[in-house]
């Protein structure tokens, strides 16, 4: 019987970046040349849009900073711009009623937050998972014009989203006011979005008016991966269902359900992450007001750094900001996380 060798090349026991270098001849060499040209312009393009401004953050959050004071010759940091450690995360601890205007207003956009990103991540779900099998199950000319109408919002400028609802909730000339004013038969003025008195339980009205239009234009994301997920699932699990004499309730709470969970993993964290950086929409249809019930903490963050040039304030916000939702996705991870997959 002819005995087996085994050929142990030079390339055996290099690393990737290692090969990268020495890329030899040939196929592979080209091929080598070709990932590192492509790697290369996104590692530097990231380098300098995300992880220089991570850090310049990061340094900031120890400065109290100004552009407009002149600084120590080191990026403008020292001088008439001191160093002060970590007193601004101990600022953000006073919840005395001795606390600054800023650091109260920073306690706000924190609660203001949590409040909307911990509504908007449950309403986004349950209305896109059921959208998107009812979708599914219906025909194929219809599927195309129910994908198209409802993914039609996500390619609009926030900013148009948020004048559209602004008109629609205006309190004189607004289209609710004015259904409502038809149905009453008299006249009808609520400011739905400036009248800071307006509530549901502890959720302000204007508050509640922005997660609406923010649900109306961000949930056509999610129903696209949840097709696209739905569309993933083996016919051959659903066929079994079926001859076992599962109903279409049974298979999707029992079957599409479970199988859909590290779908549900990743909308949920996208979700989540996308609303803890709403500002657009808030920024135009109330400005954080009425008397701060939409103050979150992309708002805190814009106004301490370019209205009150108060930088090295904001820095820290955006640091607790960025801690905030590494923590809660983390959580995410551990509570939808699965360790098959179909």
């Amino acid at each position: 019987m002819a005995s087996q060798t085994t050929t142990i090349t030079p390339e055996r026991g290099k690393s990737f970046w290692q090969r990268i270098r020495h890329p030899g001849h040939g196929r592979d060499g080209s091929k080598r040349i070709f990932i590192l040209s492509a790697v290369t312009p996104m590692v530097l393009y990231m380098a300098f849009w995300t992880l220089l401004p991570i850090l310049w953050a990061l340094a900031l959050a120890f400065f109290e900073y100004s552009a407009r004071r002149e600084g120590g010759p080191i990026l403008g940091l020292g001088g008439e711009n001191p160093f002060v450690g970590l007193k601004h995360f101990r600022n953000m601890l006073d919840f005395s009623e001795d606390a600054t205007l800023e650091v109260r207003q920073f306690h706000t956009s924190v609660k203001t937050t949590l409040m909307f990103a911990f509504i908007i991540v449950p309403l986004n779900l349950a209305i896109t998972l059921p959208l998107a099998a009812m979708i599914e199950s219906v025909g194929r000319a219809f599927k195309i014009g129910f994908r198209t109408i409802y993914f039609l919002p996500i390619v609009t400028s926030s900013v148009g989203v948020a004048i559209m609802w602004g008109y629609i909730l205006h309190p004189q000339r607004g289209f609710l006011n004015g259904a409502l004013t038809v149905i009453n038969g008299k006249l009808t003025v609520i400011n739905w979005t400036g009248d800071s008195s307006l509530t549901i339980g502890i959720i302000p009205v204007a508050l509640l008016a922005v997660i609406i239009a923010y649900l109306w234009q961000d949930i056509g994301y999610n129903l696209l991966i949840f097709i696209a997920a739905l569309q993933a699932i083996p016919e051959s699990i659903k066929d079994a269902a079926i001859i076992d004499g599962a109903n279409g309730r049974q298979m999707f709470f029992h079957i599409t359900l479970p199988l859909l969970k590290p779908t549900i993993f990743l909308a949920s964290v996208l979700t989540m992450i996308s609303a803890f950086q709403v500002f657009d929409i808030i920024q135009v249809m109330t400005n954080g007001g009425p008397n701060e019930q939409t103050r979150v903490m992309v708002i805190d963050i814009y106004n301490n750094a370019f209205r009150f040039q108060r930088m090295g304030w904001a820095a820290a916000v955006s640091v607790v900001l960025f801690v905030i939702v590494l923590i809660i996705s983390l959580a995410q991870n551990r509570l939808l996380r699965t360790e098959w997959e179909y």
